[in-house]
């Protein structure tokens, strides 16, 4: 039901090309699932199942992430922290905003995941200064690679729902 909904609202056909620069004629605007509250409410009930026993924050990158990780903070009761892909240029000057990730056990959310290019960008940020999230949790992983990559790099992907499961939805 739930991935149909999905399907339903996000799912287009044409001729795409993805942040990992491959082509596909699949593509979901995720934009239209997060922003609205009922079915963004739905996804974040059932992330919640995945987040990981001994979580203390949920972290989402830039910029689809942000509107899951704020509901699902909102859901859970964990706070959220927010990832930039570049720290900014003024005030603080940093990449991780929110709730602090230091000494705590964290995970990354993402929405969409085909090649695992943004996690990766952002966990060599995170690695860098010492902080090593437990997992990354996705809306959907696209089945494209991704997730073989993250764990190449050490990191565990968790979906709610992948492409095919999105796909045969009816």
């Amino acid at each position: 039901m739930l991935a149909s909904q999905i399907k339903r609202c996000s799912r287009l056909s044409g001729h795409f090309v993805l942040r990992s620069g491959k082509v596909s004629d699949t593509y979901f605007d995720k934009y239209q699932f997060e922003a609205d509250p009922k079915l963004l409410h739905a996804i974040a009930k059932e992330l919640a199942l995945l987040v990981p026993p001994g979580t203390e924050v949920l972290a989402g990158l830039e910029m689809g992430g942000i509107p899951i990780v704020t509901m699902l903070s909102q859901v859970t009761g964990l706070p959220a922290a927010f990832i930039r892909k570049e720290p900014k240029e003024y005030g603080t000057c940093r990449y991780a905003e929110g709730a602090t990730l230091v000494g705590r056990t964290f995970v990354l959310v993402e929405d969409v995941v085909s090649s695992g290019g943004a996690i990766i960008d952002a966990l060599e940020k995170l690695k860098a200064d010492g902080l090593t999230p437990s997992r990354a949790l996705c809306v959907i992983d696209r089945e494209t690679g991704g997730k073989e990559a993250l764990e190449s790099v050490g990191l565990s992907l968790s979906a709610l729902f992948t492409l095919s499961q999105v796909e045969g939805s009816e």
